[in-house]
């Protein structure tokens, strides 16, 4: 299984940290706590493959996750439009790489600083650090928010305005428990629901009616 890129650092600081432990005297048991950050870092920075559907007219998770928002709503700051929302809620335990949701290309990218209270929390999607992304594609715009959360204090979007993307490709991550948010238009009807587990590039969460 693969790593993502941006858990080099953690993985090294973390792995010579074991160092000095097991070549000192006496201190070997000292070694257990970097090791146990060592592993961990390994697993929450995995980058497993997806499976990415063969189909038209369909729209994929951004995140792994579960479903903690899905309805309908205005959204006033890019898309100044009515549309779906649908917000996914990521654990510490669950694959932290952003996918894209459909074909598209990046018309903008927007980050906004704010805070970093819990992100399942209603209000997090508007007051928490966020990275804005929005897509140009064959639906209409939709944009994608990645907010970072209590212990998410780094959001990274690998893609600038102007790059263009498959249904699938990985796009950023963010480190540690966060949500990704998707507004997309109404033409397409959500085929999740609330506590729904999804997986990123996998689960398909709307499709055109």
């Amino acid at each position: 299984m693969s790593i993502a890129p941006e858990g080099y650092p953690f993985i090294t600081i973390s792995a010579l940290l074991t160092i000095p432990p097991l070549v000192i005297d006496g201190y070997l048991w000292l070694a257990v706590i970097p090791l146990f950050v060592t592993f961990f870092m390994l697993f929450f920075f995995r980058d497993p493959d997806r499976k990415i559907p063969q189909k038209e007219g369909i729209l994929v998770s951004p995140a792994d996750g579960k479903v903690i928002v899905c309805s309908e709503t205005y959204e006033k700051d890019f898309l100044q439009s009515r549309c779906k929302m649908i917000s996914i809620f990521m654990s510490p335990l669950d694959v932290h790489v952003n996918r894209m949701p459909c074909d598209c290309r990046i018309v903008d990218v927007v980050h906004k600083k704010g805070r970093f209270m819990a992100a399942f929390k209603p209000e997090a999607t508007v007051e928490n650090e966020s990275i804005s992304v929005v897509l140009e594609t064959t639906y209409g715009k939709i944009l994608l928010r990645q907010v970072a959360g209590f212990v998410a204090r780094r959001a990274v979007c690998r893609g600038q305005a102007g790059d263009t993307f498959r249904m699938g490709d990985r796009f950023g991550i963010i480190k540690f428990s966060s949500r990704v948010d998707i507004y997309f238009p109404l033409a397409l009807k959500e085929t999740v629901s609330l506590d729904d587990k999804v997986k990123a590039g996998e689960t398909i969460i709307a499709e055109i009616k």
